[in-house]
């Protein structure tokens, strides 16, 4: 791909302040920009989970959600989710929810390459088989929610930071009240 992307920069307080070529963002002194996460549920109630692909920038290798990405400046946000499902994972979602508008964080790889987004959290559904983009994932499973969240609490080094986060903010990853109740 040859064509340059662009990602949206913000201020503190969440406003555009302007853009940037993706590729210049990301370094050890990451300005504050635009992304989201994605989680794809399938009728199981399974969670795809992603292992980066080991040549990204940052985190190559490490297991994280399903999919995350940037908007393209003027780009919605939700077409941006869409688009980057297909790309990644191959595939159709359906359902998409806004479970975490303003999740945001900052968080540096053993590299010292930062991210620091405001990062939109979606859940969605699908029915679908993933197509794996090599590029962008080296493998996928479907996973039970609870147990990602005991992986996610007993080994968060194995695991993407905003995965970690996300997990400890999303009801996906919490056990039903009934069963919280009993414990």
């Amino acid at each position: 791909m040859s064509e340059t992307e662009y990602v949206v920069l913000l201020d503190d307080w969440g406003n555009e302040i302007g853009t940037a070529p993706k590729a210049s963002v990301h370094g050890t002194d990451t300005a504050l920009h635009l992304a989201f996460s994605c989680h794809v549920v399938n009728a199981d109630g399974q969670v795809l989970v992603t292992r980066r692909a080991l040549d990204k920038k940052t985190w190559p290798g490490v297991w994280t959600n399903s999919f995350c990405g940037h908007p393209a400046p003027a780009e919605p946000v939700l077409q941006a989710v869409h688009r980057r499902a297909a790309f990644e994972v191959g595939l159709t979602i359906r359902n998409v929810e806004l479970a975490l508008p303003l999740f945001r964080y900052r968080a540096v790889d053993a590299s010292g390459i930062v991210e620091h987004e405001i990062c939109p959290v979606y859940v969605a559904r699908t029915d679908e088989e993933p197509r794996l983009n090599p590029a962008e994932v080296a493998e996928a499973r479907w996973v039970d929610p609870a147990e990602l969240a005991a992986s996610l609490e007993a080994t968060p080094w194995a695991f993407s930071p905003w995965l970690v986060l996300q997990a400890q903010q999303l009801h996906l990853f919490s056990p039903p009240p009934a069963i919280r109740a009993a414990s």
